[in-house]
């Protein structure tokens, strides 16, 4: 009897435990809007709130005009901005023993490296690997591009280069949401030294450097090869 009591208690507690629980729907159902709900609370209905009238959401305050916009002032930028180098720097600071110079061979070089990757990537097809205009899609019936060895291209300052990426000119289209804002800049440079490439002096060489490219080493001069593996004299 005492046994039966016992099980119907224990039942009886479980059924109220199961009850409660069906009716508790505050984890699933909490007090909260839903995206796009309906509210009458506002006046316009709408539980989804507009932004705030000059809400900057974080890391977008683009405050570096030259940098964001390529213009200073409203006239094209001639350098490439600090920003540019720095962005370079912070993706591996110990590269360059944790300190910023700009003027730094190593970042500079660094800078050129990432602007020839990025180049090689989204530009010389178009463009071509020595900025001559005549990429691939080009010698397949596409719109050719001015070549960059142009006099006018050389003569442009690096804000243009900037702009057309950022806006596109003519047949070319906006690659802002392809190209991140540091990556463009450092294709600007990359384009630059193209162009010193195929516009180079000897004087723009170091002094210790041109004697070298003047007065080449002469390689050994060697006989035809003996079978035995012996030079003939």
């Amino acid at each position: 009897m005492i046994c039966c009591r016992r099980m119907l208690a224990v039942v009886v507690w479980g059924l109220a435990l199961a009850v409660a629980g069906c009716d508790r729907l505050d984890m699933y159902d909490q007090p909260r809007y839903e995206p796009q709900e309906p509210s009458d609370f506002f006046a316009d209905g709408q539980s989804s709130r507009p932004e705030v009238a000059g809400t900057i959401a974080r890391g977008s305050l683009h405050d570096d005009l030259p940098f964001h916009t390529g213009k200073d002032s409203g006239q094209e930028v001639s350098e490439i901005p600090e920003a540019a180098y720095r962005a370079i720097f912070d993706r591996n600071p110990h590269s360059f023993g944790n300190k910023f110079d700009k003027a730094e061979p190593a970042l500079r070089k660094a800078l050129l490296t990432r602007g020839r990757e990025r180049y090689d990537i989204y530009c010389s097809v178009c463009h071509g690997l020595t900025g001559d205009g005549d990429g691939m899609i080009v010698r397949r019936g596409f719109s050719k591009p001015p070549s960059y060895h142009d006099e006018r291209l050389k003569q442009s300052p690096n804000g243009h280069y900037f702009a057309v990426i950022t806006d596109g000119f003519g047949a070319m289209v906006s690659y802002a949401n392809r190209i991140e804002t540091a990556d463009r800049w450092a294709i600007v440079a990359y384009v630059r030294a193209l162009q010193l490439s195929q516009d180079a002096k000897l004087e723009d060489v170091e002094a210790k450097e041109q004697a070298a490219l003047t007065n080449p080493p002469q390689a050994p001069a060697t006989g035809p090869a003996d079978p035995h593996g012996k030079e003939a004299p």
